[in-house]
């Protein structure tokens, strides 16, 4: 059992989570404004929820879908080599990759698995869409 813990605690540490802030209609109906989501490192893939730090405003970060990786076609464009497009899921109430572009994965900062606030809006993301 401790042995358990241990590896488990270690693992989250080596996946720096960090919490987050939904704010504003944009990923809705996947997630709410005011709901406090759970956010690792780690390998990241197209329909997954991800916290990106947004290409034109340094240190203000944006919680997004990615819908595109390096060598797909997105909406006509072909991602290049280190190219990721993100989207919110309420397209009309989105600022994205549509306003700004693609980013590059150094923008990309965690993916969000946990929503645990409000307790009875809990619910893991991992595997949506």
């Amino acid at each position: 059992m401790l042995l358990a813990l241990a590896l488990a605690a270690w693992f989250l540490l080596r996946r720096r989570p960090f919490r987050v802030e939904i704010q504003g209609g944009s990923m809705e109906p996947t997630l709410h404004d005011g709901e406090w989501a759970v956010a690792v490192r780690r390998r990241v893939r197209v329909g997954e929820v991800v916290v990106i730090e947004h290409p034109e405003r340094r240190g203000f970060e944006l919680v997004k879908r990615i819908v595109g990786a390096p060598g797909d076609a997105v909406h006509g464009r072909p991602l290049a080599e280190g190219e990721w497009w993100v989207e919110g899921d309420r397209a009309g109430a989105s600022t994205d990759s549509r306003s700004f572009g693609s980013v590059p994965r150094s923008s990309i900062r965690a993916t969000v698995v946990l929503v645990y606030a409000p307790w009875s809006n809990r619910r893991m993301l991992r595997g949506l869409r």
